[in-house]
C-alpha cells in the first residue's frame, strides 16, 4: 500500500504523469503558465472583442453568451491537449487545490502552480490590454465596462446578489473539479479527458455568465480585475474564496469516497 493507503497499481494516469521524473519543475510551471495564458487570452479576449450582452435592442451582433462559453471550453481543451501531459493541465488555482484535497497532485508543486497560473492569467489580459490600446478609446471603454471582470450586485450581468453569486461559484467549481477527477481517474478515459473537461467548462459558463460573468477560476478573475478598476478589485475576494471552497470540498468528498471504496 502507498502512504495514502491507495494501491500503487490503481494510480490515475494524471498521477503517473505528475510523478514522472522526465518533467522538471520548470517545465511544469511553464506549462501551467501557458495553459492559463491561453485560457484567459481566448476566453476573456472573446468576451471583450467579440461578445455583446444580449438585450431587447441589441441581440444580433457578436458571439453572445454561447460564443464566450465555447471560447473558454475550447481554450481549456486545447491547453490540456497541448501541455496536460507535462503538468496535468490544471490552469486554475481552485482545480490545483481541489486535486490536492483529493490526493491527486503532489503538494510540493502546488505553490509553483498557483504562482504560474496567476502570472499566466495576468499575461493574457496584458496582451488584450495592449491590443485594445491600438484603437482609440477601446481600452478605456473596456475598462469602464469592467474588463470582463466578475461581480455581484450592480456588477453582476443579471443583477444577482452576493449570496447567489457565492453559491453559484462554489457549487459550479465543485462540479468542475468532480468531473475532472472522474474523467482522469482511468486510463481508458485519457483520450476523452480534454473534451469532457472542455465541454463541462462550456456548460458552466452557459449557466453562470448571467449570474457572475463566470469565474470558477481565481486566476481568471484576478487577471480581469487588475484591469477592471476599483469595483472588480473590491469584489475580487468572492471569486477567490468561493471557487477555492468549492474545489477543495469536492476534492475532499471524492477522496473520502475513494477511501471508503478501498476499505
Amino acid at each position: 500500500m502507498s502512504p495514502r493507503n491507495e494501491p500503487v497499481s490503481e494510480s490515475t494516469s494524471e498521477q503517473r504523469r505528475e510523478d514522472a521524473a522526465d518533467w522538471s519543475p520548470l517545465a511544469r510551471y511553464l506549462s501551467e503558465f501557458f495553459g492559463t495564458f491561453l485560457l484567459v487570452l481566448g476566453g476573456v479576449g472573446t468576451a471583450l472583442f467579440a461578445a455583446n450582452f444580449p438585450s431587447d435592442t441589441n441581440n444580433s451582433s457578436g458571439v453572445g453568451f454561447l460564443g464566450v462559453a465555447l471560447a473558454f471550453g475550447l481554450t481549456v481543451m486545447a491547453g490540456i491537449a497541448a501541455v496536460g501531459h507535462i503538468s496535468g493541465g490544471h490552469f486554475n488555482p481552485a482545480v490545483t487545490l481541489g486535486l490536492l484535497a483529493a490526493g491527486r497532485t503532489d503538494a510540493k508543486h502546488v505553490p509553483g502552480y498557483l504562482v504560474s497560473q496567476v502570472l499566466g492569467g495576468l499575461a493574457g489580459t496584458s496582451v488584450i490590454a495592449i491590443v485594445l490600446s491600438g484603437k482609440r478609446g477601446a481600452f478605456a471603454a473596456a475598462q469602464d465596462a469592467g474588463f470582463a471582470s466578475n461581480g455581484f450586485g450592480a456588477h453582476s450581468p443579471g443583477g444577482y446578489g452576493l449570496g447567489a453569486v457565492f453559491l453559484t461559484e462554489a457549487v459550479l467549481t465543485g462540479v468542475f473539479v468532480a468531473v475532472i477527477l472522474s474523467v482522469t481517474a482511468k486510463r481508458e478515459y485519457q483520450a476523452l479527458a480534454p473534451i469532457g473537461i472542455g465541454l463541462t467548462l462550456t456548460l458552466i459558463h452557459l449557466v453562470s455568465i448571467p449570474i457572475s460573468n463566470t469565474s470558477v477560476n481565481p486566476a481568471r478573475s484576478i487577471a480581469s480585475a487588475v484591469y477592471g478598476g476599483a469595483a472588480p478589485l473590491e469584489q475580487l475576494w468572492v471569486f477567490i474564496v468561493a471557487p477555492i471552497i468549492g474545489g477543495v470540498v469536492a476534492g475532499a468528498i471524492v477522496r473520502l469516497a475513494r477511501r471508503r471504496e478501498l476499505a
